[in-house]
This record gives structure tokens, C-alpha cells and sequence, in this order.
């Protein structure tokens, strides 16, 4: 379904997550749908919100407010839970993004695909893997603050990135190797738009920004062991990309 065709509820786990992303963290969800209901849950009596308190309106998110009732138990974590069933039987949207890091919201976004969502979680790299398991797509919110500027499709660091980005390492260059096997022709060859959709489908958080660059071509191009290829689209003015493993 193409972005334009997707209508997004954003919940927002307020405890989990820091208010400095939100500006990056909402130019992201744009990209995959239009975020058409967008609320953030907490308990705003509570001093520790009182940075997301001052982002509020001018993102127009709605808070909502979720007493703690019982000390030690996340009240916020059941309200944002029961309130995305209500919408999901509302019929308004046909997607979810959870905005969150807790791995408490697993079986949510397990429940929602079930029901025919498409479901994208954000959260920190520290989001538990079933979390991220359990959702379509993954995003870091570390890869998005502080947006770095794109140079030859190479990601330079800002300053707050520093450190947060991973080392293309054996274990990244297998995985890619192998999807590419799962897709390639006679020849060897594979679409890198259907490796990437694979890619995708195999690991939710995978992202060429993990690794420092702005795209996965340039991600493919700077590894060795695998060869790109340029062909002309028949149907279009820009070329399609290839790749394959080199023996």
C-alpha cells in the first residue's frame, strides 16, 4: 500500500520515550502514511513530562492523561493498549505506529497484524528484540535525531550521533548475502528494490542508516563482496539496480 493510502494512529508511550525526537520522529512517520490521530500517554501531573508538555501543540498531539494506580505497575502502558483496540474496531485508520521502547506492547503489535494492520514501532536501540520482532517495520530514533546531512549518499555524523552508528560487520554481510541467493535469476542477479523488501520482511529494524549511510545502495556499494549493476527502466527515466553475490 503506498503512503498516500495509509491512514496512521501514533501512540506514544510518554515514559519511554524522550521528547527531544519528536520533530524527527514525526517527519519519519510522514513518510510511511498519513498520521491521521496522534495522542501520547502519561501521567501529566508528573514533572519528567514537562518537556513534551512544550511540543504538544505545535505537533498537534493529544495527550492523554493516565494515572499511576498502583505503585510499580505502568498504568500508561494498559491505557494506550485498550485505547488502540478502540480504534482499531473504529475502522478509521489501517495502520499503527508505536512510539515506544517497552517490550510490554509486543502482543499489541502482534494483534494488530493479525487484524490486517500494517504496524511500525520507533523506539531506542535499548527496544527488547521481541518488540521489534512483532512489528512490520523498526525505526531507531537514534538514526533520526539531530538529522544528519546527506554527502554522496554517505551519512555524516552530527555530533549527538557519534558513536550510534554500527560497524558493517561478517554477521551484515551474511545476511545480505543470503537474501540476495533467496531472489537472484539464473545469472545471479537480484532487484535490490525486492532485496530490500526482503531484508526488511526478515529483520523489522534493519536500515541502511544503522550503518551510516543514507540508502541501501550506497550501503551494497561499499561492500566488496557484492557487485552492482545500472540497467535501463523501460518504463521510466531512472535506472533500476541490480546486485549479486561475487563467487
Amino acid at each position: 500500500m503506498a503512503p498516500s493510502e495509509l491512514n496512521l494512529a501514533v501512540l506514544i508511550d510518554g515514559d519511554n520515550v524522550p521528547a527531544t525526537y519528536v520533530k524527527e520522529m514525526l517527519e519519519e512517520i510522514a513518510k510511511y502514511g498519513n498520521p491521521t490521530l496522534k495522542r501520547i500517554y502519561g501521567d501529566w501531573t508528573k514533572p519528567r513530562l514537562g518537556k513534551w508538555k512544550k511540543v504538544l501543540l505545535e505537533n498537534a498531539i493529544s495527550p492523554v492523561q493516565q494515572y499511576g494506580y498502583t505503585r510499580g505497575k505502568n498504568a500508561t502502558d494498559s491505557a494506550m493498549i485498550i485505547d488502540a483496540m478502540d480504534i482499531l474496531y473504529s475502522g478509521k485508520v489501517n495502520g499503527f505506529c508505536l512510539v515506544s521502547s517497552d517490550s510490554d506492547f509486543t502482543r499489541l503489535a502482534i494483534r494488530l497484524r493479525e487484524a490486517g494492520m500494517t504496524v511500525f514501532g520507533i523506539g531506542e536501540k535499548k527496544t527488547p528484540e521481541p518488540f521489534i520482532a512483532s512489528c512490520d517495520r523498526f525505526i531507531y530514533l537514534e538514526i533520526l535525531h539531530e538529522a544528519p546531512e546527506e554527502t554522496n549518499d554517505k551519512v555524516q555524523p552530527a555530533e549527538g550521533r557519534k558513536g550510534r552508528i554500527d560497524k558493517v560487520n561478517p554477521k551484515l554481510i551474511r545476511f545480505i548475502a543470503n537474501t540476495i541467493s533467496d531472489l537472484e535469476d539464473d545469472e545471479g542477479w537480484a532487484f535490490l528494490g525486492e532485496v530490500g523488501a526482503l531484508l526488511q520482511k526478515k529483520q523489522p529494524n534493519f536500515d541502511a542508516r544503522n550503518y551510516g549511510f543514507a540508502k541501501l545502495t550506497p550501503l551494497i556499494k561499499s561492500i566488496p563482496q557484492f557487485k552492482v549493476e545500472l540497467r535501463k527502466n523501460p518504463k521510466g527515466s531512472r535506472n533500476l539496480v541490480y546486485v549479486k553475490n561475487m563467487k
